[in-house]
Protein backbone atom coordinates (compact mmCIF):
# COMPACT_ATOMS: atom_id res chain seq x y z
CA UNK A 1 0.00 0.00 0.00
CA UNK A 2 1.50 3.25 -0.88
CA UNK A 3 0.05 6.76 0.82
CA UNK A 4 0.62 9.62 -1.47
CA UNK A 5 1.06 12.90 0.85
CA UNK A 6 0.15 16.68 -0.32
CA UNK A 7 2.46 19.19 -0.75
CA UNK A 8 2.06 21.42 1.90
CA UNK A 9 2.52 18.32 4.97
CA UNK A 10 4.96 19.84 7.49
CA UNK A 11 7.45 17.47 8.98
CA UNK A 12 5.57 17.47 12.04
CA UNK A 13 2.39 15.77 10.55
CA UNK A 14 4.25 13.60 8.53
CA UNK A 15 6.09 12.27 11.66
CA UNK A 16 3.24 11.80 13.13
CA UNK A 17 1.61 9.52 10.53
CA UNK A 18 5.13 7.49 10.54
CA UNK A 19 4.73 6.78 13.99
CA UNK A 20 0.21 5.70 13.75
CA UNK A 21 1.30 3.32 10.77
CA UNK A 22 4.26 1.71 12.35
CA UNK A 23 2.41 1.35 15.91
CA UNK A 24 0.44 -0.88 13.52
CA UNK A 25 3.53 -3.58 12.89
CA UNK A 26 4.26 -1.75 9.67
CA UNK A 27 7.41 -0.87 7.85
CA UNK A 28 7.22 2.86 6.73
CA UNK A 29 9.62 3.49 3.92
CA UNK A 30 9.76 7.57 2.81
CA UNK A 31 9.97 8.42 -0.61
CA UNK A 32 10.78 12.40 -0.99
CA UNK A 33 9.90 13.07 -4.87
CA UNK A 34 10.19 16.51 -6.68
CA UNK A 35 6.59 16.84 -6.43
CA UNK A 36 5.08 14.72 -3.61
CA UNK A 37 6.44 12.72 -0.72
CA UNK A 38 5.15 9.57 -0.71
CA UNK A 39 5.00 6.29 2.44
CA UNK A 40 4.98 2.40 1.54
CA UNK A 41 3.67 0.43 3.78
CA UNK A 42 5.40 -3.39 4.16
CA UNK A 43 3.13 -5.98 6.32
CA UNK A 44 0.17 -6.73 7.10
CA UNK A 45 -2.09 -3.80 5.46
CA UNK A 46 -5.25 -5.37 5.76
CA UNK A 47 -5.31 -3.76 9.33
CA UNK A 48 -5.26 0.09 7.91
CA UNK A 49 -8.48 1.37 7.46
CA UNK A 50 -8.23 2.97 3.72
CA UNK A 51 -11.12 4.99 4.31
CA UNK A 52 -9.76 6.64 7.35
CA UNK A 53 -6.28 6.97 6.00
CA UNK A 54 -7.30 8.60 2.85
CA UNK A 55 -9.67 11.05 4.66
CA UNK A 56 -6.78 12.51 6.96
CA UNK A 57 -6.16 16.32 5.68
CA UNK A 58 -2.95 15.59 4.92
CA UNK A 59 -3.04 12.08 2.47
CA UNK A 60 -3.68 12.71 -1.24
CA UNK A 61 -4.20 9.44 -2.49
CA UNK A 62 -3.86 6.04 -1.28
CA UNK A 63 -3.63 2.90 -3.46
CA UNK A 64 -2.49 -0.80 -2.83
CA UNK A 65 0.11 -2.29 -4.96
CA UNK A 66 -0.92 -5.66 -6.55
CA UNK A 67 2.80 -6.53 -7.40
CA UNK A 68 4.47 -8.87 -4.75
CA UNK A 69 7.34 -6.96 -5.10
CA UNK A 70 6.69 -3.72 -2.65
CA UNK A 71 10.73 -1.60 -2.05
CA UNK A 72 11.61 -2.39 -5.48
CA UNK A 73 8.43 -1.25 -7.13
CA UNK A 74 8.44 2.37 -8.66
CA UNK A 75 5.44 3.35 -7.38
CA UNK A 76 6.73 3.13 -3.61
CA UNK A 77 9.89 5.10 -4.96
CA UNK A 78 8.61 6.87 -8.60
CA UNK A 79 12.45 8.41 -8.62
CA UNK A 80 15.08 6.54 -9.90
CA UNK A 81 17.57 5.36 -7.72
CA UNK A 82 21.55 5.89 -7.94
CA UNK A 83 23.85 3.82 -6.42
CA UNK A 84 26.87 5.74 -5.78
CA UNK A 85 30.38 3.78 -5.33
CA UNK A 86 32.89 6.77 -4.41
CA UNK A 87 32.84 9.08 -7.49
CA UNK A 88 31.10 6.74 -9.64
CA UNK A 89 27.01 6.25 -10.09
CA UNK A 90 24.86 4.57 -11.95
CA UNK A 91 21.26 5.38 -12.33
CA UNK A 92 19.17 8.23 -12.85
CA UNK A 93 20.93 9.17 -15.96
CA UNK A 94 24.62 8.34 -14.83
CA UNK A 95 25.91 5.23 -16.93
CA UNK A 96 28.98 3.08 -16.06
CA UNK A 97 31.19 0.78 -18.24
CA UNK A 98 31.91 -2.44 -16.28
CA UNK A 99 34.95 -4.17 -17.94
CA UNK A 100 37.30 -6.65 -17.60
CA UNK A 101 38.33 -10.65 -17.54
CA UNK A 102 35.80 -13.09 -16.58
CA UNK A 103 38.20 -14.45 -14.37
CA UNK A 104 41.46 -13.13 -12.82
CA UNK A 105 44.63 -15.51 -13.52
CA UNK A 106 47.66 -13.11 -12.38
CA UNK A 107 48.36 -10.10 -11.34
CA UNK A 108 50.24 -9.23 -14.07
CA UNK A 109 46.81 -10.32 -16.65
CA UNK A 110 44.42 -8.47 -13.90
CA UNK A 111 46.91 -5.11 -14.22
CA UNK A 112 47.41 -5.16 -17.71
CA UNK A 113 43.45 -5.42 -18.31
CA UNK A 114 42.47 -2.62 -15.79
CA UNK A 115 44.83 -0.39 -16.90
CA UNK A 116 43.59 -1.03 -20.76
CA UNK A 117 40.13 -0.70 -20.03
CA UNK A 118 40.47 2.43 -17.77
CA UNK A 119 42.00 3.72 -20.79
CA UNK A 120 39.18 3.38 -23.08
CA UNK A 121 36.37 4.67 -20.82
CA UNK A 122 35.94 1.55 -17.99
CA UNK A 123 34.77 3.17 -14.48
CA UNK A 124 34.41 -0.35 -12.97
CA UNK A 125 36.76 -2.87 -13.29
CA UNK A 126 35.25 -7.04 -13.17
CA UNK A 127 36.77 -10.23 -12.54
CA UNK A 128 35.90 -13.52 -11.08
CA UNK A 129 38.09 -14.66 -8.09
CA UNK A 130 35.16 -17.32 -7.33
CA UNK A 131 34.07 -19.05 -10.47
CA UNK A 132 30.72 -21.24 -10.54
CA UNK A 133 31.26 -23.68 -13.64
CA UNK A 134 28.98 -26.46 -15.20
CA UNK A 135 32.36 -29.07 -15.06
CA UNK A 136 33.60 -29.77 -11.72
CA UNK A 137 36.76 -29.94 -13.95
CA UNK A 138 36.57 -26.90 -15.30
CA UNK A 139 39.03 -23.81 -13.73
CA UNK A 140 37.39 -22.41 -10.98
CA UNK A 141 38.94 -19.47 -9.79
CA UNK A 142 41.86 -18.40 -8.00
CA UNK A 143 39.53 -17.51 -4.93
CA UNK A 144 40.95 -15.70 -2.10
CA UNK A 145 44.54 -15.44 -4.31
CA UNK A 146 41.80 -13.43 -7.19
CA UNK A 147 40.43 -10.97 -4.99
CA UNK A 148 43.92 -10.21 -3.45
CA UNK A 149 45.21 -9.46 -6.90
CA UNK A 150 41.64 -7.57 -8.11
CA UNK A 151 42.65 -5.23 -5.00
CA UNK A 152 46.19 -4.77 -6.43
CA UNK A 153 44.52 -4.00 -9.74
CA UNK A 154 42.45 -1.43 -7.79
CA UNK A 155 45.43 0.21 -6.31
CA UNK A 156 47.10 0.44 -9.41
CA UNK A 157 44.15 2.04 -11.77
CA UNK A 158 41.93 3.47 -9.20
CA UNK A 159 38.99 1.34 -10.43
CA UNK A 160 36.37 0.23 -7.90
CA UNK A 161 35.99 -3.67 -8.12
CA UNK A 162 32.94 -6.04 -8.95
CA UNK A 163 32.93 -9.95 -8.40
CA UNK A 164 30.99 -12.71 -8.06
CA UNK A 165 29.81 -14.26 -4.56
CA UNK A 166 29.14 -17.92 -4.41
CA UNK A 167 28.33 -18.96 -0.89
CA UNK A 168 27.60 -16.86 2.74
CA UNK A 169 30.81 -18.55 3.95
CA UNK A 170 33.11 -16.67 2.08
CA UNK A 171 30.86 -13.05 3.04
CA UNK A 172 33.75 -11.84 5.13
CA UNK A 173 36.67 -12.05 2.26
CA UNK A 174 34.55 -9.45 0.68
CA UNK A 175 34.81 -6.65 3.04
CA UNK A 176 37.38 -4.38 -0.06
CA UNK A 177 35.12 -5.21 -2.56
CA UNK A 178 32.99 -2.58 -4.27
CA UNK A 179 30.10 -4.25 -5.73
CA UNK A 180 29.21 -7.96 -4.79
CA UNK A 181 27.84 -10.01 -7.69
CA UNK A 182 25.10 -12.20 -7.51
CA UNK A 183 25.57 -14.40 -10.19
CA UNK A 184 22.53 -15.88 -12.25
CA UNK A 185 22.63 -19.45 -10.74
CA UNK A 186 22.38 -17.71 -7.25
CA UNK A 187 19.42 -15.25 -8.08
CA UNK A 188 17.45 -17.30 -6.12
CA UNK A 189 19.54 -18.45 -3.10
CA UNK A 190 17.61 -16.48 -0.77
CA UNK A 191 19.72 -17.41 2.10
CA UNK A 192 22.57 -15.64 0.85
CA UNK A 193 20.28 -12.58 -1.06
CA UNK A 194 19.07 -11.78 2.86
CA UNK A 195 22.51 -11.89 4.11
CA UNK A 196 23.54 -9.28 1.25
CA UNK A 197 20.70 -7.49 2.59
CA UNK A 198 22.31 -6.79 5.43
CA UNK A 199 26.07 -5.44 4.51
CA UNK A 200 24.73 -2.16 2.77
CA UNK A 201 26.73 -2.70 -0.02
CA UNK A 202 26.09 -2.59 -3.42
CA UNK A 203 24.87 -5.35 -4.94
CA UNK A 204 24.78 -6.56 -8.68
CA UNK A 205 22.15 -9.01 -9.16
CA UNK A 206 21.94 -11.15 -12.31
CA UNK A 207 19.19 -12.33 -13.47
CA UNK A 208 18.77 -16.18 -13.88
CA UNK A 209 19.04 -17.91 -17.02
CA UNK A 210 15.30 -18.84 -16.89
CA UNK A 211 13.85 -16.98 -14.46
CA UNK A 212 11.01 -14.26 -15.42
CA UNK A 213 11.43 -10.59 -14.07
CA UNK A 214 9.25 -10.86 -11.32
CA UNK A 215 11.29 -12.75 -10.01
CA UNK A 216 13.99 -10.80 -10.96
CA UNK A 217 12.26 -8.34 -8.72
CA UNK A 218 11.82 -10.50 -6.16
CA UNK A 219 15.24 -11.47 -5.32
CA UNK A 220 16.00 -8.03 -5.38
CA UNK A 221 12.97 -7.70 -2.92
CA UNK A 222 14.60 -10.14 -0.37
CA UNK A 223 17.81 -8.00 -0.29
CA UNK A 224 16.17 -4.84 0.40
CA UNK A 225 13.74 -6.42 3.23
CA UNK A 226 16.90 -6.66 5.12
CA UNK A 227 17.52 -2.71 4.97
CA UNK A 228 20.12 -2.71 1.32
CA UNK A 229 18.49 -0.80 -1.15
CA UNK A 230 21.96 -0.57 -3.17
CA UNK A 231 20.81 -3.09 -5.95
CA UNK A 232 22.09 -2.93 -9.55
CA UNK A 233 19.86 -5.27 -11.73
CA UNK A 234 21.70 -7.02 -14.57
CA UNK A 235 19.70 -8.44 -18.10
CA UNK A 236 22.39 -10.82 -18.75
CA UNK A 237 20.47 -13.01 -20.79
CA UNK A 238 17.74 -15.84 -21.01
CA UNK A 239 17.85 -19.67 -21.78
CA UNK A 240 15.79 -19.91 -25.31
CA UNK A 241 15.71 -22.66 -28.09
CA UNK A 242 18.52 -21.19 -29.78
CA UNK A 243 21.51 -22.17 -29.75
CA UNK A 244 23.59 -20.32 -32.01
CA UNK A 245 24.34 -17.71 -29.29
CA UNK A 246 25.23 -18.85 -25.55
CA UNK A 247 21.69 -16.97 -24.63
CA UNK A 248 19.34 -14.76 -25.42
CA UNK A 249 20.01 -11.12 -24.51
CA UNK A 250 16.62 -10.13 -23.64
CA UNK A 251 16.57 -6.69 -24.85
CA UNK A 252 13.41 -5.54 -23.35
CA UNK A 253 13.85 -6.35 -20.22
CA UNK A 254 15.83 -3.21 -20.07
CA UNK A 255 12.50 -1.04 -20.39
CA UNK A 256 10.66 -3.13 -18.32
CA UNK A 257 12.14 -3.16 -15.16
CA UNK A 258 12.27 0.47 -16.06
CA UNK A 259 8.46 0.79 -15.87
CA UNK A 260 8.63 -1.84 -12.69
CA UNK A 261 10.93 -0.36 -10.59
CA UNK A 262 13.29 2.36 -9.52
CA UNK A 263 16.77 0.22 -9.77
CA UNK A 264 19.11 1.10 -12.25
CA UNK A 265 19.49 -1.69 -14.83
CA UNK A 266 22.54 -2.74 -16.54
CA UNK A 267 23.09 -5.11 -19.92
CA UNK A 268 26.00 -8.27 -20.22
CA UNK A 269 26.24 -9.08 -24.06
CA UNK A 270 29.29 -11.10 -23.27
CA UNK A 271 27.31 -13.44 -21.12
CA UNK A 272 24.52 -13.16 -23.25
CA UNK A 273 25.40 -14.03 -26.29
CA UNK A 274 28.85 -16.02 -26.03
CA UNK A 275 30.41 -14.32 -28.87
CA UNK A 276 32.73 -11.70 -29.24
CA UNK A 277 31.56 -10.45 -32.48
CA UNK A 278 28.08 -10.45 -30.87
CA UNK A 279 28.99 -7.92 -27.96
CA UNK A 280 29.00 -4.89 -30.04
CA UNK A 281 25.89 -4.65 -31.78
CA UNK A 282 24.10 -6.42 -28.40
CA UNK A 283 26.37 -3.72 -26.43
CA UNK A 284 24.36 -0.79 -28.33
CA UNK A 285 20.99 -2.39 -28.66
CA UNK A 286 21.32 -2.46 -24.98
CA UNK A 287 22.20 1.03 -24.18
CA UNK A 288 19.65 1.99 -26.97
CA UNK A 289 16.90 0.28 -24.84
CA UNK A 290 18.26 2.72 -21.77
CA UNK A 291 20.56 0.51 -19.84
CA UNK A 292 22.03 2.58 -17.12
CA UNK A 293 25.47 0.59 -17.80
CA UNK A 294 27.04 -2.30 -19.89
CA UNK A 295 29.02 -4.97 -18.52
CA UNK A 296 31.83 -6.66 -20.59
CA UNK A 297 34.20 -9.55 -20.54
CA UNK A 298 38.15 -8.20 -21.75
CA UNK A 299 41.26 -9.83 -21.84
CA UNK A 300 44.38 -9.30 -23.15
CA UNK A 301 44.84 -12.96 -24.71
CA UNK A 302 41.11 -14.27 -25.20
CA UNK A 303 42.59 -17.41 -27.46
CA UNK A 304 44.43 -18.93 -23.72
CA UNK A 305 41.87 -17.58 -21.75
CA UNK A 306 41.01 -20.07 -18.67
CA UNK A 307 37.49 -18.78 -18.84
CA UNK A 308 35.08 -18.00 -21.23
CA UNK A 309 37.71 -16.49 -23.83
CA UNK A 310 34.98 -16.99 -26.97
CA UNK A 311 33.17 -14.49 -25.79
CA UNK A 312 36.20 -11.99 -24.55
CA UNK A 313 37.17 -8.54 -26.29
CA UNK A 314 40.92 -7.89 -26.74
CA UNK A 315 41.47 -4.21 -25.18
CA UNK A 316 41.89 -2.65 -28.53
CA UNK A 317 38.46 -4.52 -29.75
CA UNK A 318 37.14 -2.58 -26.08
CA UNK A 319 38.43 0.31 -27.04
CA UNK A 320 36.01 0.63 -30.37
CA UNK A 321 32.59 -0.86 -28.81
CA UNK A 322 33.38 1.69 -25.75
CA UNK A 323 33.61 4.42 -28.39
CA UNK A 324 30.58 2.91 -30.16
CA UNK A 325 28.48 2.88 -26.83
CA UNK A 326 29.50 6.31 -26.66
CA UNK A 327 28.12 7.43 -29.29
CA UNK A 328 24.55 5.73 -28.73
CA UNK A 329 24.57 7.36 -25.97
CA UNK A 330 25.18 10.89 -27.14
CA UNK A 331 22.31 10.52 -30.13
CA UNK A 332 19.76 9.58 -27.47
CA UNK A 333 20.44 12.60 -25.22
Amino acid sequence: MIAVLKRDTTPEQKEHLIQWLKRMNLDVHVSHGEQVTILGLVGDTSRVDMELLTSLEIVDTVKRVSEPFKQANRKFHPEDTVVEIGDVKIGGGHFAMIAGPCSVESEEQIIEVAQAVKASGATILRGGAFKPRTSPYAFQGLKGEGLRLLLEAKKATGLPIVTEIMNIKTLDMFEDVDIIQVGARNMQNFDLLQELGKTHKPVLLKRGLANTLQELLMSAEYIMSEGNENIILCERGIRTFETYTRNTLDVSAIPVLHELSHLPVVADPSHATGKSKLVAPMAAAAVAAGADGIMIEVHNNPSCALCDGAQSLTPAQFDQVSRKILAVREALL
